[in-house]
């Protein structure tokens, strides 16, 4: 019988993109949700399907104060960067992995279509496979899945709260400016990922 892991903590506070849930286990990030219009949605986002204990802003460890520090700085539109941020990346596959690692390393300002990151992550055509790896972040921002537009210039896809509206919101934050095919009203997922 395989033993059951500790409850991931999570911590919830405001930026000027929305409400941030962070979770996390020992010393390695779990998840972040974001753009939600309250603590309450922010919470709730995480809640489905994770055992998650709620910590108070006094029992907060060091390396998250200074995470969510650093989140409502690039919130409110400073650079910053966040590569040596531990993750937790035991669910990805290798393939997976390799692209997570090769998304982290586009810088603030600069874009990369789903194939050139599929290319940079030493799998040139699996632009489609990058876009599911993509849709599946569970560290939007920490891994910059807004970075990663269509081939054509347009925006692409993305699956946080409020869509390709809050991506175009991100890119703009960092400088960058993107057509859209349209406008688009995307459902509210229950969980912001890119």
């Amino acid at each position: 019988m395989k033993p059951k892991t500790a409850a991931a903590a999570i911590h919830i506070f405001p930026t000027d993109l929305g409400w941030i849930a962070l979770a996390w286990r020992g010393e390695q990030l779990t998840r972040v949700s974001f753009g939600h219009p309250s603590a309450a949605a922010a919470s709730a986002a995480l809640e489905v399907d994770d055992e998650l204990t709620i910590v108070n802003e006094k029992d907060v460890p060091g390396w998250i104060r200074k995470l969510m520090a650093r989140l409502q700085s690039f919130a409110a539109g400073n650079d910053e960067r966040f590569e040596d941020v531990p993750l937790d990346l035991a669910h990805l596959s290798t393939f997976q992995m390799r692209v997570v690692r090769a998304c982290r390393k586009i810088s603030r300002g600069q874009v990369r279509s789903y194939g050139e990151l599929a290319k940079a992550a030493g799998s040139p055509g699996a632009a489609r496979a990058v876009g599911s790896v993509m849709s599946h972040n569970r560290y939007p921002i920490i891994v910059p899945c807004h970075r990663v537009v269509a081939s054509g210039g347009s925006l692409g896809g993305f699956t946080a709260r409020d869509g390709v509206n809050m991506k175009q919101r991100m890119l703009a934050l960092e400088g960058v400016s993107l057509r859209t095919k349209k406008k688009i009203q995307p459902a509210t997922p229950a969980l912001a990922l890119c």
